[in-house]
């Protein structure tokens, strides 16, 4: 588009969506550059939400957009949407020229995530104090409800929803989500917005308006019940008496920072379960909500609601994100955790008399509670959703990353620290009171990941890492005595706190901005630590001890199954050896072993012998690790382990998982399919198809293959009848015809799934078999045998004649004695 002149707004967004059809994105973000510079706000006003949704996608996943989560490096587009979407680009510059007016944007209530919308359809204003007075009410009812965000807000919100919009990634498409354009733009837009160095550079647009929005007014003398962190007194607000909203002045410096950061943790993170939405509700809650319900049906005129929306149970969520979801969520942690740690020294503890003097800065006091009042609670149940429903494989990885860098803070300080000398670090005693406030992300998710791992198979080499990955974690120097002074302080016996004033303080989830009103400061660390535990898991939770009795029996069990799994791997290291060892000299021609369970197709590429060293040397790593961390005696392990390996000899690992015989044949039992899982015992692979119909294999020639077949089919067509009479015979003749022309191998006596036992009984007639001659091992032995009878002056037909003789001598002497030597 060329230099926009004037014209009618209707025809400018005509003409943009014209121009998104024929135009390519370079042309199209050049003319976009040009309007922005050139329109004015009222007119820009009109475009806004079609250019926001043209580039992020609708919220209903209809319209693609630009694929921002599917545009890589490599992509000519990708610096053309990079350069225009960055903080600093014609976007942002868009956002801030009309956040300088009073324009809003309606979000429909039903994007909202799960818990926001329950509230809002119980009638009750929601935790989060990003969507207080914004609600616009319909004459529609309840289930039209829309939200009216100021344009950073929207903005953000579409942003950010764009990542829990379902992608179908098109046909060979393999490129990393770490690289992706949205990841990008999300860390340029975290270490812009919340930078560890300077403060928030100011919008390039006056706000005379004050775009912050400030939660209620609230009283200093705000009493809690227990140590829970609901307050009663928030659900008293109900959403058609929103109270007036008045911006804090000096919350203005960094209001971006704060929209910016409930948004992501609100749409990333605020979703969970029918179960845990309800077990997030204390009884005082319950009991506020019942008594608001009664004093509302009270009223002569109460607002139109739905069917239906009068109870708890009308929330329920499917969530399963996906391992770039995690990832990006892992991204904030890990900035997070480095935007709080750049918090100056000085204001950690500031004394007294500086105190009276300087007043630390927004964003600076905003660093000192990020973490704990803005992420913790969410992120904990994230977490604990992932952990409960994420399937057990190797994805698990990004959800394992996630947790480990959040319990880790001491990770993202800007030191510089030798990976070798990070080991024996013993971490100093300023992070005691991050381990005690955050106590369940260490002792509650650790029994979670404990349960995940006995179900695992530790044969493989990425779950044996993520098995040492936390192991190694944990067994930090100091971290374990930290978590087990948390856990004595959390069960300090109640009647000892009685005579302490409770005494609580405010957080996002509970309607407050941390700039709404000054908390007092506490300094009763037994208290913190039970307010933590009771909000996270409520008040009538029980807790198991991480170093109690039942947790170190579980940890014992686990020792056993990895023990069980390094000799698994030792075992199938050592055959694959001796078959590497036995096959070496045949590779030279391309022969390779006639033995159908050594050419396994199915075979897993993580069972390679490189992959089983890893295997052993992580489970070994691991075992070392959890010693440390619950103190166990090495030489009750190490008979542990002698006691296990004694019990699991050869014979043992040669036997079936356990079965019990079913009405159609076997049927697996529980502990079965735990000796499977952890590699203890396995079924034998066969092949229990026709052998004649098998797939050629790489040491048989292919054209000789179908000759054979050809030839031999042929033969048992026009014979076969004589064939079944001669193999029915009980003299010595019908036990000579059986062993020529009967398959030994699928008459055995082996126990088979009813399916393939019907194979075997339509398979077991006689017949004639020419395909051994077509393998590359018997041509060449056959191929020897001719060139030794020529030295020996022997003809073709002299050679052949003596090896039917042998043949028959052989298949004689087999009749006569083969059932002898079976025996013995």
């Amino acid at each position: 588009m060329a230099a926009p002149t004037l014209q009618q707004p209707s025809f400018l967004l005509a003409n943009l969506k014209a121009d998104s059809t024929t135009k390519p994105l370079l042309q199209r973000c050049q003319d976009l550059v040009k309007i922005i510079d050139d329109y004015p706000a009222k007119e820009l006003h009109l475009i806004f939400p079609w250019l926001v949704e043209s580039v992020f996608g609708s919220l209903d996943g209809i319209i693609a957009g630009w694929n921002l989560r599917l545009l890589h490096s490599r992509s000519h587009e990708y610096n053309i949407a990079m350069e225009f979407l960055n903080p600093g680009g014609p976007m942002m510059k868009l956002v801030y020229k009309l956040q300088a007016e009073d324009y809003k944007y309606e979000i429909p209530v039903n994007y909202l995530p799960g818990p926001v919308k329950a509230c809002i359809q119980e009638g009750v204003l929601p935790d989060c104090p990003l969507f207080h007075n914004k609600l616009q009410f319909p004459l529609s009812g309840l289930l039209t409800l829309n939200l009216a965000l100021n344009p950073f807000e929207f903005f953000m919100f579409n942003f950010a929803y764009c990542l829990i919009i379902p992608k179908i990634h098109p046909q060979g498409h393999h490129g990393s989500s770490t690289d992706s354009a949205y990841f990008v733009l999300v860390d340029a837009y975290l270490k812009y917005f919340l930078p560890s160095e300077g403060s928030v550079p100011p919008s390039p647009f006056s706000d005379s308006r004050g775009s912050v929005t400030a939660p209620s007014p609230r009283a200093s003398s705000v009493s809690f019940a227990g140590y829970g962190v609901h307050s009663p007194s928030l659900l008293k607000h109900h959403i058609f008496h929103q109270p007036s909203v008045n911006a804090d002045p000096s919350a203005q410096e960094i209001w971006r920072t704060e929209t910016l950061l409930q948004m992501f943790v609100e749409i990333w993170l605020h979703h969970y379960s029918l179960d845990m939405y309800q077990k997030l509700q204390s009884p005082q809650v319950k009991l506020a909500l019942l008594q608001y319900r009664l004093s509302m049906s009270s009223m002569p005129c109460q607002p139109h609601a739905p069917p239906g929306s009068g109870t708890l149970h009308t929330y329920q969520e499917p969530f399963s994100p996906s391992e770039e979801h995690v990832l990006v969520v892992r991204l904030l942690v890990k900035h997070l955790h480095a935007f709080s740690n750049s918090l100056k020294p000085e204001q950690l503890s500031p004394s007294p008399s500086a105190h009276s003097h300087t007043h630390p800065s927004p964003l600076e006091e905003f660093k000192r509670v990020v973490v704990q009042r803005f992420v913790q609670q969410k992120l904990y149940l994230f977490l604990q959703h992932c952990f409960g429903h994420w399937p057990l494989d190797a994805s698990f990885r990004a959800v394992l990353e996630t947790w480990l860098s959040y319990i880790q803070p001491w990770r993202y300080t800007g030191e510089k620290i030798n990976p070798q000398a990070d080991q024996t670090r013993t971490l100093p005693d300023k992070w005691e009171s991050f381990v005690q406030e955050n106590l369940l992300m260490y002792t509650k998710l650790f029994q979670v990941f404990l349960n995940r791992t006995v179900r695992t198979d530790l044969v493989n080499a990425k779950n044996a890492l993520m098995v040492f990955r936390v192991a190694k974690v944990f067994a930090q120097p100091n971290l374990a005595d930290m978590i087990q002074k948390g856990e004595q302080l959390f069960l300090e016996p109640e009647h000892v706190l009685h005579h302490r004033q409770p005494r609580g303080y405010l957080t996002p989830s509970q309607g407050g901005s941390f700039l709404s009103s000054r908390q007092r400061v506490m300094t009763d660390v037994v208290f913190r630590v039970k307010s933590h535990v009771y909000a996270l898991e409520g008040q009538d939770c029980q807790y198991k001890q991480m170093f109690g009795s039942e947790l170190r029996g579980a940890v014992m069990k686990l020792i056993q199954i990895i023990a069980q799994a390094r000799q698994t791997a030792k075992r199938i290291s050592d055959h694959s050896n001796e078959v590497a060892a036995n096959n070496s000299f045949l590779s030279w021609f391309g022969i390779g072993s006639p033995d159908l369970n050594n050419t396994f197709a199915g075979a897993e590429p993580e069972e390679s012998g490189e992959c089983l060293k890893k295997t052993h040397e992580f489970l070994d790593r691991a075992l070392e690790n959890l010693c440390q961390i619950f103190k166990l005696n090495q030489g009750q392990l190490t008979q542990l382990i002698a006691n296990l390996g004694s019990s699991q000899d050869d014979g043992n690992s040669k036997q079936l998982p356990d079965c019990i015989q079913g009405e159609n044949g076997l049927i697996l039992t529980d502990l079965g399919r735990r000796q499977i899982l952890n590699g203890q015992r396995r079924f034998e692979i066969h092949y229990q198809g026709d052998p004649e119909l098998q797939p050629i294999r790489s040491y048989e020639s292919a054209l000789l293959v179908r000759l054979f077949y050809g030839i031999s089919s042929l033969v048992n067509e026009r014979f076969g009848g004589h064939m079944n009479a001669l193999c029915s015979r009980p003299d010595f003749l019908g036990r000579l015809g059986r062993h020529y022309l009967s398959d030994q191998d699928s008459a055995s006596k082996s126990r088979h799934s009813p399916v393939s036992r019907q194979g075997l009984d339509r398979n077991r007639h006689p017949r004639l078999s020419l395909r051994p001659l077509a393998s590359y091992r018997t041509i060449v032995l056959l191929l020897v045998f001719y060139v030794f009878g020529a030295v020996l002056s022997f003809g073709p037909v002299s050679s052949t004649l003596l090896i039917l003789a042998g043949g028959f001598l052989y298949g004689l002497f087999m009749t006569l004695f083969g059932d002898k030597l079976k025996t013995h």
